[in-house]
């Protein structure tokens, strides 16, 4: 098993975090087998192409794959980093984490759909407008950025409620005032991707189809927000260092 693997060559350990997780749990390998199967999702519905022209058609749908395979990974990353950290089996833990596969695996059809259509018209695989006639007209586009936001927002606010449970139980678990820092910064930094996505939901639930785009636009709030979160706590971080 790969996070089995990983965990043993402890790569990504962090050095001032003590890693808390021994033996990769149950917990980890039944989520792990649901990353598999959310990833295989993402190709189960591609053909083998019969003509030139389809095999270029799907060679260009990879750049759709490619990217929900990147967030997919980040996510999984996300989901052994805390594992690794906390070593957390109890059934508060479990219930969160089931709960997070269960949108995951919701959010796989959603995510695969906006981000081919999104790279279709960029690379104009078929003209714009028939496209938007055969997969999405004006009026559905605000409920697909809804779906698109809701999943987001649920997978970054399980995170957050999975950290907050770590934090308290930091006696139990021994946490050190950096330890302590380290899991604070990852329940900020999960709620800014709460929030980019609460504000995108109510921007297409509100400004009606013709801000359904911004709504799109406000995802790259995320890049200058995180990037501001994390020079402000890397700062506090060094000064509890000294």
């Amino acid at each position: 098993m790969i996070r089995e693997t990983i965990a043993k060559k402890e790569i990504g350990k962090e050095n001032d975090f003590r890693w808390r997780g021994g033996e990769v749990l149950r917990v980890e390998g039944f989520s792990d087998a649901v990353f598999a199967f959310a990833l295989t999702l993402l190709v189960v519905s591609l053909e083998v192409p019969k003509t030139f022209n389809e095999l270029l058609i799907t060679m260009k749908g990879f750049a759709a794959f490619g990217i929900c395979f990147t967030l997919l990974i980040f996510l999984w990353y996300e989901h052994y980093k805390f594992f690794r950290r906390y070593g957390l089996d109890d059934p508060f833990t479990i219930t969160l984490n089931s709960i997070l596969l269960f949108v995951v695996l919701f959010y796989i059809y959603p995510l695969k759909f906006v981000f081919t259509l999104v790279i279709s018209q960029l690379l104009g695989i078929v003209p714009q407008h028939n496209l938007a006639e055969q997969a999405l007209n004006s009026s559905q586009s605000q409920v697909l950025m809804a779906i698109y936001g809701g999943g987001y927002l649920a997978v970054f606010l399980l995170f957050t409620l999975l950290y907050y449970h770590a934090l308290r139980k930091k006696e139990s678990l021994n946490l050190t005032e950096i330890e302590v820092h380290d899991t604070k910064t990852s329940i900020s930094g999960n709620m800014i991707h709460v929030s980019v996505a609460a504000l995108s939901i109510l921007i297409a639930a509100i400004g009606g189809n013709e801000m359904v785009g911004w709504a799109g636009f406000s995802y790259f709030l995320l890049g200058p927000a995180l990037t501001i979160h994390g020079t402000v706590r890397g700062r506090q971080r060094r000064k509890l260092e000294k």
